[in-house]
């Protein structure tokens, strides 16, 4: 997911800086989104490895 992230994040840069501000907005949109999507998930999966650490030790 942060893969996907990344190449939005490109896209978003090369459109800006060709003038296509909309497409530009819209990828960055889209890669804030997944970002945050891939940092809610990395969070979660955390947690549950302590948690699941601790009981298991």
């Amino acid at each position: 997911m942060i893969k996907w992230a990344i190449i939005f994040l490109i896209i978003s840069l090369v459109t800006g800086w060709l003038g296509f501000s909309g497409v530009s907005a819209g990828a960055a949109t889209i890669s804030k989104v997944l970002f945050g999507i891939a940092l809610v998930i990395f969070l979660v999966i955390l947690v549950f490895g302590v948690i699941l650490g601790v009981l298991v030790f």
